[in-house]
This record gives structure tokens, C-alpha cells and sequence, in this order.
């Protein structure tokens, strides 16, 4: 059996996890510096990582969507006269994952009915199977008189 070396696999996987974290700081650099929308898509693009990875890494994640709220209140402030008044934002990973939750429960929901319609269809086919089961079962005690 072929032993591995499981430490040069770790060193080898937190250099490349530091070089994503790296890309993806100097991303946001350039795009603050520039002027561009914050958001997880611009961010990927921009440094060259996954959106995935963007959510995963929570330090990048927490920081994504505290300039995000800054560059949308920033934005509307540019481009309306009027002040406007912005939502609370207590819990900004809330909002972000509330429309996921909703649409989850969503798609689960019609899972559920599709489900508990097809139960029902196939309870009925079982039923209806049964009896033909037992008719078949009379007719084999009871043969016809002809037969025997």
C-alpha cells in the first residue's frame, strides 16, 4: 500500500486557499477603486474565484456585504435629489437568505402535494391490484364445472 503525504496535500491546499483570499482582497480593491458595484458577482469576476467561495469564507463574505450596502446607498444617494430612507439592515445575511428559504419551502411544498397525489394514485392501483388478486383466487378454489 501506497502511503500519501497528507502534509504536503494540506500545505498545498492552504496555499491555494490563501491565494483565492488574496485574489479576491485585491479584487475588491480594484473595484472599490474604480468605482464598480459591490456585489458576490462582480467580486468572482473580478478576482477569479467561485461565488461559492466568496459565501463560504466568512470574513470575505461579512465584508462583501457591508460594501455592498455602502456602494446600492451610495449609488441611490448619487442618483436621486431626495434623501432616501434605506431599510434596517440588523441582520444583512438575513436578507439574503430569505428569499432562498422562501423559495426552498416553495419547491418543498409542491414536492410534498406531488408526492402525497402520487401516494394516493398508487395506494389506488394496490387496491384495485388486491382485488384482482382475490377474484383470481376465488375463481382457482371454485373452478367452473365444465373443467373438471
Amino acid at each position: 500500500m501506497v502511503k500519501g503525504n497528507t502534509e504536503n496535500l494540506l500545505r498545498a491546499a492552504q496555499a491555494k486557499r490563501e491565494a483565492a483570499i488574496t485574489r479576491a482582497e485585491e479584487g475588491l480593491r480594484r473595484l472599490l477603486r474604480t468605482g464598480s458595484p459591490i456585489t458576490f458577482q462582480t467580486v468572482a469576476i473580478e478576482a477569479r474565484v467561485s461565488k461559492d467561495f466568496l459565501y463560504r469564507t466568512t470574513d470575505l463574505r461579512e465584508r462583501i456585504m457591508d460594501l455592498r450596502g455602502q456602494t446600492m446607498s451610495t449609488a441611490a444617494t448619487m442618483s436621486t435629489a431626495a434623501p432616501t430612507r434605506e431599510a434596517p439592515r440588523n441582520d444583512p445575511l438575513h436578507h439574503d437568505t430569505s428569499s432562498v428559504v422562501r423559495t426552498l419551502t416553495a419547491k418543498l411544498t409542491h414536492e410534498r402535494s406531488t408526492s402525497r397525489k402520487r401516494i394516493a394514485e398508487l395506494e389506488a392501483a394496490l387496491a384495485a391490484a388486491h382485488g384482482q388478486i382475490l377474484q383470481l383466487r376465488r375463481q382457482n378454489l371454485h373452478p367452473p364445472a365444465d373443467t373438471v
